[in-house]
């Protein structure tokens, strides 16, 4: 029944390391942006990274530039974002979305409102 289900979120010191994995529907998966976002208490939502299913491009914010990484296994309708160097501002729910095509407009990725469909998210806590 859901399209997107994330997982591998857990309350980790800060320095460790974590990979979330989002599974998606076939219907939801091929052929466009797949979207990582997280949200904090009281905070917007944050575009964290994307990726291309149909080849592999991908985006990453500056805020975890360098330290998260976004990823895809098509055969599996598995995208996942490895996370390393954890920081307490990293804590928050980390959700995944897709869109239905290809994003055309640079910086498109990042924007909530252009994925259309969402998973119900899993909790990351980094305490220092």
């Amino acid at each position: 029944q859901e399209l997107l289900v994330e997982s591998g979120g857990e309350s980790v010191q800060a320095g460790d390391s974590l990979r979330l994995s989002c599974a998606i529907s076939e219907s939801a998966y091929s052929n466009r942006h797949v979207g990582w976002f997280r949200q904090a208490p009281g905070q917007e939502r944050e575009g964290v990274a994307a990726i291309y299913t149909g080849g592999g491009t991908t985006s990453v914010a500056d805020s975890v530039k360098g330290r998260f990484t976004v990823s895809r296994d098509n055969a599996k309708n598995t995208v996942f974002l490895q996370m390393n160097s954890l920081k307490p501002e990293d804590t928050g729910m980390y959700y995944c979305a897709a869109a239905e095509l290809p994003f055309t407009r640079i910086g498109l990725w990042s924007r909530a409102s252009a994925y259309k469909y969402w998973g119900q998210g899993t909790q990351v806590t980094v305490s220092s």
